[in-house]
C-alpha cells in the first residue's frame, strides 16, 4: 500500500514540477499521478530489493517526459540531461556493471544521434539526449537488453503511430516505456 501511495504523491509532485521548468507544461496532477502510482506498484511486484529504485526512477522519470512529449512534442532538457546523474547514481547504488552502463550509453547515444542527423524529422533532439541516459540502464541490465530495448520502444511508437495517425508521433515514450519493461525484472 505504501508504493502506490508514495507513486502517486511522487505523480503530483512530478506534474508541479512539469509546471515551473523552464517551457514548463501545465498539466493536470491526475495525467502524472495515476501512471506513477500504477507503474511503481508494478515495479515493486517485479524488481529485486536492490534495483527497485532504477525501477522507480524510470517510472517517474518515464510518466513526466511521456506527458510532456504527448502535450507539446517535446522533450526538456530540465528533465533529459539531470537523468543521466541521477540513473547513474542509481545504477551505482544498485551495484550495476558500470561498463556495460557506459558501453550502453553511448551505443544508444550513437545509435539515436545518427538516426537525427540523417531524418531530423524523424527524432527530435530531445530523444537523442533521453537515449544515452536509457541506453545506459539497458547496458547494466545486460548486451541483449540494447536491441531489444530499442526494437521495443519502435513497436511502442509505431503502435502510439496507429493510435494516434494525426500529426507527428512522440518517440520519447516508447523510448522511455520500453527502457522500463526491459529493465523492471533488474540484470539479466
Amino acid at each position: 500500500m505504501v508504493i502506490p501511495l508514495s507513486g502517486l504523491g511522487a505523480g503530483i509532485l512530478g506534474a508541479r514540477l512539469l509546471r515551473v521548468l523552464p517551457r514548463g507544461v501545465d498539466v493536470r496532477w491526475v495525467w502524472c499521478a495515476v501512471p506513477t502510482a500504477a507503474l511503481w506498484s508494478a515495479s515493486a511486484a517485479a524488481s529485486p530489493p536492490r534495483w527497485l529504485p532504477v525501477s522507480l526512477a524510470l517510472a517517474w522519470l518515464g510518466v513526466m517526459l511521456a506527458t510532456t512529449d504527448f502535450r507539446c512534442r517535446r522533450l526538456p532538457d530540465a528533465l533529459t540531461l539531470p537523468a543521466y546523474p541521477l540513473l547513474g547514481v542509481l545504477l551505482w547504488s544498485a551495484g550495476a556493471d558500470l561498463g556495460r552502463a557506459v558501453v550502453g550509453c553511448l551505443g544508444l547515444f550513437a545509435l539515436h544521434l545518427v538516426v537525427h542527423l540523417v531524418a531530423p524529422s524523424a527524432l527530435g533532439g530531445g530523444d537523442v539526449k533521453l537515449s544515452g541516459a536509457l541506453g545506459a540502464v539497458l547496458g547494466s541490465v545486460s548486451w541483449l537488453a540494447l536491441p531489444v530495448g530499442a526494437a521495443l520502444a519502435s513497436a511502442i511508437t509505431l503502435v502510439v503511430a496507429v493510435w494516434r495517425p494525426s500529426g507527428g508521433v512522440p518517440h520519447g515514450p516508447g523510448l522511455a516505456g520500453a527502457t522500463w519493461l526491459t529493465s523492471m525484472w533488474g540484470p539479466w
